[in-house]
């Protein structure tokens, strides 16, 4: 795969709707509510739904969901495999493409926010691998670790720092290294439209955002209670079971796994694992968030409102390209 001719790929330039929000903003009954009224395919915008056997941590939608509407990019890799943005834009675009051909509405749905940045604005392509400036950032974190390293890429690249845990080495290590590559933060190269192409003002972008913060961390605190007593912890010994899985995999990164990797590991003490995975739950909204925010074309809809899914489906019964889809 040449990485680097994908992420140079043009922006997306047909028109779909896509519903964001930070997770547990309800993205997955309003995106069906959708679904009752449009005919759609469901597109999924969410890094950790495309690995297989990752189910009740990744709140992944039921057997009668995904048989409500059909659903693309679920279930697509194996948790050794990584999935990069560049390799979703090419997926997506594909797949809007052959969704309009059915006479379909593509509609992108999740809250993984670089896979949306790519597709909507296009990445340039990221600098090659530098072996004498990877080894002295490891050397580096040996000797500081890796809080302070993310506290570096904090002075640096405050977007980047935003969005990635403190934990989250190899992101941070990538994100320092592109900066003393380039001297351009990583933000920046994500963030430039390529080849001049910006296709956000052609797509409708409605996105559930709370205006109570506790109501959306509440959510969060009963979404993960609701995935310990439906057997995460079993799903989480069946996965490290395998034998071939690490905790620096992208997949074992994953809010919530990461969490009961180290319960597991003995590193956590298991009975602050509720705690720690409701936290880094609330961390990753608070990321999403931002990153919405910096998405001025987005049309908010406030996903604690009691008729939220309603008007998720007036807006994305406006937009231009659902009069094209059959009846």
């Amino acid at each position: 795969m040449n990485e680097h001719a994908l992420l140079s790929a043009p922006a997306l330039t047909t028109p779909v709707v896509c519903l964001t929000g930070p997770t547990a903003s309800g993205k997955t009954a309003a995106a069906l509510a959708i679904a009752r009224v449009i005919p759609c395919e469901i597109i999924s915008v969410d890094s950790a739904l495309v690995y297989r056997g990752m189910d009740i941590g990744t709140a992944k939608p039921n057997a009668q969901e995904l048989a409500a509407v059909p659903h693309h990019l679920i279930d697509i890799r194996d948790p050794t495999q990584a999935y990069s943005a560049a390799e979703f834009v090419r997926d997506a675009t594909q797949l809007v493409s052959e969704i309009h051909a059915r006479g379909n509405m593509p509609l992108l749905v999740g809250g993984t926010m670089l896979y949306l940045k790519a597709l909507f604005d296009g990445l340039d392509a990221m600098p090659a691998a530098d072996p004498q400036v990877r080894a002295a950032l490891e050397a580096q974190a040996q000797r500081e670790g890796w809080a302070a390293m993310h506290a570096e890429l904090a002075q640096v690249d405050p977007l980047t720092a935003a969005r990635l845990h403190p934990g989250d080495s190899q992101r941070i290590q990538r994100a320092l290294e592109v900066y003393r590559i380039t001297g351009q933060p990583l933000s920046a190269l994500h963030s430039r439209p390529v080849n001049g192409a910006h296709a956000a003002s052609a797509n409708t972008l409605i996105s559930l955002e709370p205006t109570d913060r506790a109501w959306l961390h509440e959510r969060i605190a009963r979404r993960f209670d609701l995935m310990l007593r439906n057997g995460f912890m079993d799903e989480m010994n069946r996965l490290r079971a395998r034998g071939d899985l690490r905790a620096d995999l992208p997949s074992m990164r994953c809010v919530g796994y990461r969490q009961a990797w180290e319960a597991l590991d003995g590193t956590l003490p298991m009975s602050e694992l509720r705690d720690r995975g409701i936290f880094a739950t609330r961390q990753l909204a608070k990321r999403q968030i931002t990153w919405l925010r910096s998405m001025p074309q987005r049309q908010v809809v406030a996903c604690d409102a009691p008729d939220a899914e309603a008007q998720v489906v007036r807006l994305a019964q406006r937009d231009p390209g659902v009069a094209n889809t059959r009846a």
